[in-house]
């Protein structure tokens, strides 16, 4: 055959061998979608119903985050549902962090590696009762801004945030490859009062930009008809959250009002509650969630537990509700693996009625983690937090005739101290005032270094002070987490408002930004004070409750010869009252044994050590137990189990705003 032959040949049957390859190529191509027509979700063009599982990769160390998938795999889940917090990845403007316990990706493809697919809800707003919904807080350095709104200055953040994140999870989606099937688009925006569905297609516009067309986008808003009217929008799939005891029937309805045909979808099924510090600890019983469970798979419906596992809020992540109320430290959520990760009654309950419908894995499942009890551990004052205020506070205060937020002085959680002194003599007790409710948590006043009292937002508004005038007035106010649900999530901290003494407005403040978390792995300068032992600061009329809010510091070894240690602990605060917890410099978070309804604190094993002792740094803002008289009050403990007091059980959940 001539070449000229050869040449014209092949040109003619290119189209065909082209259409061939593609055709090839669309049979092994990964896809997911909905189908409309048979009321399903489709994965590979075959009809799949997703059982997943709320985890909060930011919740749990990394340590243990192939624990906890590991076991969420063996109770049955197909898929895991996950946020991302904003705020726990930008925590200032430009920097970014996605490194060890950061390191969104990692666990997205640890999923991925077990068979896991995976719900990705990345905002830009969470809720999840975590520090103000997950938005920054330097977002409210423009003070008048609309958050989840059309904002120009909001859209602009939120804008260079999802060029910075969503390009990461483009080659993670089930069609690249990976297991993200589905992405949220905000969530439960319809509770939010701003009800902006520019600010809606605005997110879908850049999901699209950045994830592409394939991606299956959908919203979540709680089962009320006029809350899916402002949280949906053409183009994003709607789908509806409630809790065992809940209308199973009734709550589909309102789904199918939006969207008449495809999946029913449960995003979010709350196996448990959440708590607030000063209210019995929530529970939802066993019975109640897997006869819901039951009956909503036999639907054929896709559910997402919420939570699987629910973890804790280190440091001072924790949210709040409104009326002002914060979440502990824990976020354990009664959830079917506990905080520290071990199985429950629940766990296996769930399990059950998963396996009536989906083949479960075989083979054993993880144990729950052993624990230890290291027993008692002595600490000794280091310093007050004046005595360390130079560490506390290396750059020195800000001056201002009136009192400044914690965003004015760029100081975004934990603590600020404002300091002034008494314009007049105050040697009967003088009410010193927050008139407006201006306090933004709580407030630990004291004089000369002689405690006055607490005041504390929607709670106590004036407290009585003596002193001369010149006297050193202290307010050390303390960030107790942002409102992460509601209007109100613009949640300013420190004094919002002036001071009163008397009548008169407090002027001429110097306004200290404290860095703890410096201060502490710098073991805040060595001993000081009265380091060395432990000593009672003086008390007004020698009955004050109060003692200055300090730093107080102890050791501990673990037997480097003993198998299996360190594991993980619990540590309780028997004789104390309120405030922060660092072990090796890893700030715990909260401790407020005297509220409640958390009592002990979660200690993950890898924090500590057996080649060195072991630091314990804790921060009491109130009162300590430590007296001359008796020092062996002066310890904390670490035990082998937790310690939740009293609790609320639910078989159908309160209406609470933030999950309807």
């Amino acid at each position: 055959m001539s070449g000229f032959l050869v040449h014209t040949l092949s040109l003619l049957l290119m189209p065909l061998l082209l259409g061939s390859a593609r055709g090839l190529h669309n049979a092994s191509q990964r896809m997911f979608k909905i189908d409309y027509s048979q009321n399903c979700f489709l994965k590979d063009g075959q009809p799949f119903r997703y059982i997943s599982g709320s985890i909060h990769y930011h919740r749990v160390p990394s340590f243990y985050w192939k624990d906890r998938l590991l076991k969420m795999k063996m109770a049955g889940l197909n898929a895991i549902q996950m946020y991302i917090p904003w705020n726990f990845h930008e925590p200032l403007p430009g920097q970014y962090q996605f490194s060890d316990d950061h390191d969104v990706e990692h666990f997205i493809q640890l999923a991925h590696e077990m068979g896991l697919l995976v719900i990705l809800r990345p905002g830009p707003y969470i809720c999840a009762e975590w520090d103000m919904g997950g938005l920054p807080a330097w977002l409210l350095e423009k003070e008048c801004i609309v958050l989840r709104s059309s904002d120009p200055d909001y859209l602009a953040a939120v804008d260079k945030w999802l060029g910075v994140l969503l390009p990461k999870i483009k080659p993670l989606l089930y069609q690249n490859g990976g297991p993200i099937i589905t992405v949220q688009v905000e969530n439960e925006y319809g509770s939010y009062f701003t009800c902006d569905y520019d600010y809606l297609r605005f997110l879908q516009n850049r999901f699209r930009y950045h994830l592409g067309d394939e991606v299956l986008l959908f919203t979540t808003d709680g089962a009320r008809e006029t809350l899916l009217q402002c949280g949906t929008l053409q183009g994003l799939y709607a789908t509806v959250d409630f809790g065992a005891g809940s209308n199973i029937t009734a709550a589909f309805e309102i789904q199918r009002k939006t969207e008449p045909r495809g999946p029913l979808v449960n995003s979010e099924f709350y196996t448990g509650w959440l708590d607030h510090w000063g209210q019995p600890h929530s529970r939802v019983s066993t019975e109640a969630v897997t006869s819901s469970l039951y009956n909503m798979l036999a639907l054929g419906a896709n559910v997402n537990m919420y939570m699987f596992m629910g973890g804790t809020n280190f440091a001072y992540w924790n949210g709040a509700n409104t009326p002002y109320a914060a979440q502990p430290t824990s976020y354990d959520y009664d959830a079917p693996l506990t905080e520290s990760g071990d199985l429950t009654e629940k766990y296996f309950a769930v399990r059950d009625i998963i396996r009536k419908f989906e083949k479960v894995p075989d083979g054993p499942i993880p144990p729950s983690t052993p624990k230890f009890a290291y027993g008692k551990v002595a600490l000794k004052k280091l310093k007050t937090v004046g005595e360390a205020l130079n560490i506390l506070s290396p750059s020195g205060p800000t001056k201002s005739i009136y009192p400044l937020t914690f965003v004015q002085v760029k100081q975004y959680f934990g603590f600020v101290l404002y300091r002034t002194t008494l314009p007049k003599n105050c040697s009967d007790p003088t009410p010193l005032s927050a008139p407006i409710n201006g306090v933004r948590d709580r407030a630990y006043v004291s004089v000369n270094g002689v405690p006055q009292g607490i005041l504390e937002r929607n709670q106590v508004f004036t407290v009585n002070i003596t002193g001369e005038a010149g006297a050193t007035l202290d307010v050390l106010v303390e960030n107790m987490g942002r409102v992460n649900y509601g209007r109100y999530n613009n949640d300013f901290k420190g004094l919002i408002s002036n001071l009163t003494l008397g009548c008169s407005i407090l002027t001429d403040w110097l306004i200290f930004p404290l860095n703890a978390e410096n201060a502490v792995r710098g073991h805040l300068g060595g001993w000081g004070g009265h380091g060395n032992s432990c000593h009672v600061e003086p008390e007004p009329h020698s009955s004050s409750n109060f003692t200055l809010p300090a730093f107080y510091v102890g050791n501990f070894s673990i037997p480097a010869g003993i198998p299996d240690l360190p594991q993980d602990t619990f540590i309780q605060f028997p004789g104390w009252t309120k405030g922060q917890v660092w072990i090796n410099g890893f700030n715990l978070g909260r401790y407020w044994p005297a509220r409640g309804p958390q009592m002990t604190l979660f200690v993950p094993q890898h924090i500590l050590v057996t080649s060195a002792p072991n630091t314990v740094t804790v921060l009491e803002l109130e009162r300590a137990p430590c007296s001359s008289v008796d020092p062996a009050l002066c310890t904390v403990e670490f035990v082998d189990k937790p310690v939740i007091s009293t609790a609320v059980t639910y078989s159908h959940l309160p209406t609470w705003p933030d999950h309807v």
